[in-house]
């Protein structure tokens, strides 16, 4: 194998796993699942069915990532955030057929404790706080907190806030504002 899966874990047939990923303690990955390379998933983590996640994610202790849910590369998902699949459930009735789907775009943070309620889009390098809860789309770098989450700046790709004049303090990037938040100059 050119990845790690603790002993403890569980892997269905069916699962893509990249080249140096790491699964460790407790996981489950579901039939039909994508995990690309050098991605780092943590203990308690169950993935899919049919998720797809790009290369380099990281995936804290005691997330679920449902079926719908596409994680594009570099995302991070902090330790107990949450992906909701359906917008009304109910226990005594069958919904799955109203899943909606969320994408995380690339670069893209989900802090710790935060929730993600199903039907969205989180933008390009997007950071979102810890605790936050996410009930709309996110634009790209934009950075948002509470409940429900506001934008309240902007996120570098580095990961720093952003002064008013768009110019990383740390990495000296600079951004554009655009129709879907920033882009880079």
């Amino acid at each position: 194998m050119e990845y790690f899966v603790h002993e403890s874990s569980y892997i269905d047939d069916n699962c893509q796993i990249g080249k140096g990923t790491k699964i460790w303690h407790f996981c489950h990955i579901m039939s039909g699942s994508d995990i690309g390379e050098n991605c780092n998933i943590g203990q308690n983590v169950v993935i899919g069915p049919e998720v797809q996640i790009g290369n380099q994610c990281k995936i804290q202790n005691n997330v679920s990532i449902y079926k719908h849910v596409t994680l594009e590369d570099n995302v991070f998902c902090g330790p107990s955030m949450v992906f909701t699949n359906v917008y009304n459930p109910r226990a005594g009735m069958r919904k799955m057929d109203q899943a909606r789907p969320i994408r995380v775009k690339k670069g893209a943070t989900l802090g710790a404790n935060c929730t993600i309620v199903c039907g969205i889009t989180i933008g390009r390098y997007a950071f979102v706080g810890a605790g936050a809860v996410v009930t709309k789309d996110v634009p790209d770098h934009a950075l948002i907190i509470g409940n429900p989450a506001k934008q309240i700046g902007y996120a570098c790709q580095c990961g720093e806030t952003l002064p008013g004049n768009l110019v990383c303090d740390t990495c000296k990037r600079k951004y554009q504002a655009t129709d879907r938040g920033l882009s880079e100059t």
